[in-house]
């Protein structure tokens, strides 16, 4: 009974964490939205759809954590400080060293995207007549608040669900003597989540009106894709609570300093 609570306790707090990510991220898109949804003949008042839309991401996230959490422990996978506080024992390293690595990695990580946008694709994307519709950036407060939504919620989406899934299915086929994932199916797992993390970027883009060409799904792939890597990684290596840092650091830079300066 005793360890049946314990995993309920690490449920509903990475759930209720995952739907606090989709709160703070309503007014972005709310801001970002509003337009298109003027434009709309709505069934329900947008009151309704907004309470139908959190429900539904409620539904989602439940089934996504709980068979994250169970198919974690079976890989050796897992929330190592969270579940450290629930169960008040000992973390198995020094927050303070995991939070301050992991903060550099996705600083580092959103340099990377920075580069790689400024210096090939727009270029690219300009010499070939694409280009992304202009839109108006919604306040900072916004995008800092929809960085939890990338931090939290799609880690736990991505990785703790996806990846965890991928490495669990890996594992049936290439394993250690101890039956746990050999490092192959790990790395393997990862690259795949940071793909399909990037190509599920393109419905988005396609709405915007721009045309879904090699450069441009290239485009979403490596820059969604190698921060997913590193993020994949930090998972794997130092539980998901440093994943979720290195996220929300990489989105900070991405959508709150970049656009405080430049915008």
């Amino acid at each position: 009974m005793t360890t049946f609570l314990k995993k309920q306790k690490l449920f509903f707090t990475v759930w209720i964490l995952a739907m606090l990510g989709v709160a703070a991220t309503l007014p972005f898109l709310l801001s970002t939205q509003a337009d298109q949804l003027q434009g709309l003949e709505l069934p329900f008042p947008p009151a309704v759809l907004l309470l139908l839309a959190v429900m539904q991401n409620g539904l989602l996230l439940g089934v996504m954590t709980a068979v994250g959490l169970f198919l974690a422990k079976r890989v050796g996978l897992g929330l190592p400080f969270v579940e450290a506080w629930l169960n008040k024992t000992p973390p198995p390293e020094a927050w303070r060293r995991v939070t301050t690595s992991a903060i550099v990695m996705g600083i580092v990580a959103a340099l990377i995207v920075i580069g790689l946008e400024t210096l090939y694709f727009v270029p690219q994307m300009a010499a070939a007549g694409l280009s992304f519709p202009e839109s108006t950036q919604p306040p900072i407060w916004q995008s800092f608040l929809a960085s939890f939504y990338g931090g939290i919620t799609e880690e736990v989406m991505v990785r703790l669900f996806l990846m965890t899934l991928l490495v669990w299915l890996g594992g049936k086929v290439s394993h250690t003597g101890e039956g746990q994932p050999t490092p192959a199916i790990f790395w393997l797992a990862i690259v795949i989540a940071a793909i399909l993390f990037g190509l599920g970027h393109l419905p988005t883009t396609a709405a915007l009106g721009v045309p879904l060409n090699n450069l441009i799904v290239t485009r979403a792939i490596l820059l969604n894709g190698i921060p997913g890597i590193v993020l994949g990684w930090l998972y794997w290596k130092r539980g998901l609570e440093s994943a979720m840092v290195a996220h929300f650091s990489a989105d900070i830079v991405l959508h709150v300093i970049v656009p405080l300066f430049l915008g």
